[in-house]
């Protein structure tokens, strides 16, 4: 794990509330200052926790935003229906039990028909990659990588995916025939930067594009990729990724990204210039590490990580925060949003520790 996450260990918040202070005439030698409760503050609800049992690594809403997969440290992924939260499958196999080792990365395929179900992509930090048919809780196919695979990304329709991980290489299959067409990767030269030279996190497709991705990780770099081709066509510098922290906004060519570090770790940049747009700036609380961040509608963003482990939405146009999930046990490692429709607000999964909070935003965070 030491290789994989590089979040402190969960430490406790300081209570803000005066009425949790302890008066001289009930402190003991062995009192200890009480660790407050997750809870919400401005235009968010909580909806409710799930105790998934187990340390939560990565989550993902299937596309009509019915299930939520949890994928666990032990390798385990548990899927539950929404809103309610009720636990509907689990998934595992003997490979899975007996090697122990973190869900990385959750996917469901975009445009699988209803009438055969859904379909998720695991990648666990083993080197698996697993196709899973929710409804049969079977295994339908398997290829195992030489490296710990961190992250993955389906194509639009569905027709690729991408791996990454603690390699520098990024892996094209064709999804139908799993069979790989191509490695992205950087020059043989190290004078030319057209390739990551480090761990890789964080995937994503251009949401209106079949071959253009990007890609961000331990380097400091973000590459804009063709499926097609073995190297970058250009980077952008800066951006220190460490989780699931890229997102393209289809309608105004944005790109958000987060980056685990103190500083700049929550920036928007201009996806067909590279240039950088925005920072911004730290809640008023302090700085908090980001490994995973989404768009949220067209007026709104969310992000999440560790230091300060909380969970923000940020208006897109002021950069202030609306509302937040506070005092968390531990980092947030994963979070997602489901599909909503016009009139109802979409449902977020955040992770920490051994749970799931679902949340909708509220009032101007929802328009």
């Amino acid at each position: 794990m030491s290789g994989m996450l590089v979040t402190p260990r969960p430490r406790a918040l300081p209570s803000r509330s005066s009425a949790q202070l302890v008066t001289p005439d009930y402190i003991t030698e062995t009192s200890q200052e009480a660790v407050p409760e997750p809870s919400t503050e401005g235009e968010i609800h909580l909806e409710r926790e799930i105790d998934c049992g187990e340390e939560v690594m990565s989550c993902r809403f299937n596309p009509s935003g019915s299930l939520l997969a949890v994928g666990l440290i032990t390798g385990t992924i548990k899927v539950y229906s929404m809103p309610d939260g009720t636990w509907v499958h689990t998934l595992k196999d003997d490979q899975s039990i007996g090697q122990r080792l973190p869900v990385t990365a959750l996917r469901f395929h975009p445009s699988r028909p209803c009438a055969k179900g859904d379909l998720l992509l695991a990648t666990y930090a083993g080197g698996q990659v697993k196709f899973w048919h929710l409804s049969t809780q079977s295994c339908v196919r398997t290829l195992t990588e030489d490296r710990q695979t961190l992250a993955a990304a389906f194509s639009p329709s569905g027709g690729h995916f991408l791996t990454a991980g603690s390699s520098d290489e990024i892996f094209v299959y064709d999804a139908e025939t799993m069979t790989c067409e191509n490695v992205c990767q950087a020059s043989p030269s190290l004078s030319v930067m057209d390739g990551h030279r480090s761990r890789i996190f964080g995937l994503t497709f251009h949401p209106l594009s079949e071959e253009d991705f990007i890609s961000g990780g331990w380097d400091d770099t973000v590459q804009f990729w063709d499926i097609r081709q073995k190297h970058s066509l250009r980077r952008i510098s800066g951006p220190h990724v460490c989780g699931d922290a890229l997102d393209i906004d289809p309608d105004t060519q944005e790109i958000l990204i987060g980056s685990w570090r103190k500083e700049e770790n929550l920036q928007v940049w201009d996806a067909q210039t590279g240039q950088k747009i925005k920072t911004v700036p730290d809640d008023y609380r302090g700085p908090s590490r980001v490994y995973s961040c989404r768009w949220l509608g067209a007026g709104h963003m969310v992000a999440a990580g560790s230091d300060i482990n909380l969970c923000r939405i940020i208006d897109r146009h002021s950069l202030l925060t609306r509302g937040s999930l506070v005092d968390l046990p531990g980092g947030v490692y994963s979070l997602d949003v489901s599909p909503s429709g016009p009139s109802v607000a979409p449902l977020l999964a955040v992770t920490s520790s051994h749970s799931v909070f679902l949340l909708r935003p509220t009032g101007s965070a929802f328009s």
